[in-house]
């Protein structure tokens, strides 16, 4: 009660013709206040309150500048992102051409080939391991394979494991080593080994797209936070690395299949 007392008798008239002009001038933001009472004022200096107006547009400002003239801000961008994506896909590509050839490897041609036994396991001491940890391959000539082991004891682990393989092999013993001698293809078995390319040559087409479009999903992300020529130059040039690893892969099948047909 007391304090509205004050309050109306200090804004009162009467008080306000008391006060000095410059006293009626005084800004809205001034830190300089007067304090009357009846006979006197006094001038009262206290700290300045903030605008919360005008500070929100100033914050909102420098966001706005943070961004680019696309409308776009640059400092979320992380370094190297286009190339990491592409790199990434690639590496996958390539681990799918990789796969690709272990899977020719086991189709046994007209042509002996060192490679063509890699496949095999071999069991020896309870141990089973490929074939090409425990003994040396080598092409005497275009229709013979030399088996060295690197152990003696383990030759007829090797013997045993190469007849059982769907390769159709009987190899024979020659002092520390195997001889095996390719026969040769019948029609009949050129035609089935043609048909088993295809398989291995399509789960790589399915594989190489699979990168791509993880890729390509990884390339949507950036949507926000890069300029919409880049995007599409990137995902371009994936497009580019897919329709290049798709043809090697092709052009890896055909070669296969001429192949198995010359015998």
């Amino acid at each position: 009660m007391m304090a509205g007392y004050i309050v109306r008798r200090a804004f009162g008239c009467r008080n306000l013709f008391r006060l000095p002009t410059c006293a009626l001038h005084v800004r809205e933001n001034s830190p300089v206040k007067f304090c009357m009472t009846d006979d006197t004022t006094r001038a009262v200096i206290s700290p300045p309150m903030p605008n919360f107006i005008v500070e929100s547009r100033r914050a909102f400002a420098k966001g706005r500048k943070s961004k680019d003239e696309g409308g776009v801000s640059t400092a979320e961008v992380p370094p190297n992102v286009g190339p990491n994506i592409k790199a990434s896909a690639s590496s996958q590509m390539e681990a799918a051409m990789t796969a690709l050839s272990v899977e020719l490897s086991k189709l046994r041609t007209g042509r002996a080939a060192a490679g063509m036994l890699d496949h095999i396991i071999v069991e020896t001491g309870g141990v089973k391991m490929p074939l090409s940890r425990i003994a040396l391959v080598s092409v005497l000539d275009p229709k013979t394979l030399s088996v060295n082991p690197y152990d003696p004891e383990t030759l007829k682990q090797l013997e045993n494991a190469i007849v059982s393989s769907p390769l159709g092999l009987n190899p024979r013993t020659d002092g520390e080593r195997l001889i095996a001698v390719i026969p040769p293809l019948t029609k009949e078995h050129m035609q089935a080994m043609n048909k088993l390319v295809t398989k291995p040559c399509e789960d790589t087409r399915q594989s190489i797209r699979r990168a791509r479009q993880k890729a390509m999903d990884a390339i949507k992300k950036l949507n926000s936070i890069l300029p919409k020529d880049d995007l599409k130059r990137l995902e371009k040039e994936v497009d580019d690395l897919t329709k290049k690893f798709i043809k090697t892969a092709e052009d890896v099948c055909k070669a296969k299949e001429k192949e198995i047909s010359q015998g």
